[in-house]
């Protein structure tokens, strides 16, 4: 799995999504997140360390807290994996549509000895 797939699946959890979401605004620590989202501090350091594993967020000490932060960097990397897969699709699809118009001229084309 790429780093890329890493973190499109951290983010298929949509508490993991609200937390990126709220840390792209500002930096923020355990408790302010968890006073803005309907779960446990716990339960959001859980969220942060797999989100900090796959790279998608950083953290600092700052005086007695830790503040959280997403890596510009890493949603960069998301966001290039994201345009080859587009990419790869819109070449399919082109692709595609050329190949069926292709059949259906040949489909469509008769044989000019052929009355009719």
């Amino acid at each position: 799995m790429t780093n890329a797939s890493a973190m499109l699946t951290a983010l298929g959890d949509p508490t993991r999504q609200s937390i990126v979401d709220a840390l792209s605004r500002e930096p923020l620590a355990v408790g302010e997140l968890a006073r803005v989202l309907p779960i446990s501090r716990p339960a959001v350091s859980q969220h942060l360390k797999v989100l900090k594993d796959v790279g998608l967020v950083l953290d600092r000490q700052e005086g007695t807290r830790r503040l959280y932060r997403v890596d510009p960097d890493a949603l960069a990397e998301v966001r290039r994996h994201l345009d080859a897969f587009w990419e790869r699709s819109l070449a399919a699809f082109e692709h595609r549509t050329r190949s069926e118009e292709d059949h259906s001229d040949r489909h469509d084309q008769h044989d000019p000895g052929d009355p009719a």
